[in-house]
Parts: structure tokens; sequence; C-alpha cells
């Protein structure tokens, strides 16, 4: 093997590692704010589990974080809980920094 195939397959796995990093921050994220989401909505316990469980897999409709932002907020309307886009958006923001953090950390 030679030294560029070395450093090619080593740009490889990290390139692989991060992407596992991100969609972990990213799950962890989601769970994180379908648990704030629930107690905006007055859920807790195991109904507050079960949807933070609901936006994680919201996240899989479609790339981005545009379909998790609909549902919660589609979520928030029915319940009539006071939250525009734009704020849950800032939310999400807020929460993957904690998520991120939190991996790091090895939480």
């Amino acid at each position: 093997m030679t030294t560029f195939d070395k450093r090619e397959e080593g740009f490889e796995r990290k390139f692989a590692h991060d992407e596992e990093l991100r969609f972990k921050a990213n799950a962890r994220r989601n769970k994180l704010l379908g648990l704030w989401a629930a107690e905006k909505m007055g859920l807790s316990g195991s109904a507050a589990d079960a949807y933070s469980k609901e936006v994680v897999v919201a996240d899989f409709e479609e790339a981005g974080d545009d379909d998790v932002l609909r549902k919660v907020s589609k979520d928030f309307k029915a319940k009539g809980v006071g939250q525009s886009d734009p704020q849950i958006r800032q939310t999400m923001d807020a929460l993957m920094r904690q998520a991120i953090e939190q991996i790091k950390a090895g939480i």
C-alpha cells in the first residue's frame, strides 16, 4: 500500500466517523427537542418520551430539518402553544450545540 493509499484510507475513515457523529448529534438534538416540545404541550413521563421518539422518527421523512420543524410547529398549533417557527428553529440550534457537547463529553 502506498503512502497515498494510506492517506486516502485515513480520509475515508475520518469522513465516516464525522458522518456517524453528525447522525448521532442530530438524533440526540431531535430527542431533546421532542422533550422540550412535550413539556411545552403539558406532556410528561412516558407521554413525553413517546413524543420525543415521534420527533426523532419525523426526521427520516426528508433530508434537512424542515420535517422536524413542521411536525413540532403543527403539534404546537394543535395544542395552542405560542411558539413561532423562528423560535422553534432557534431552540433547535441551541439544542444541537447541547447535543454535540454531550456527545463529546460521552454523556
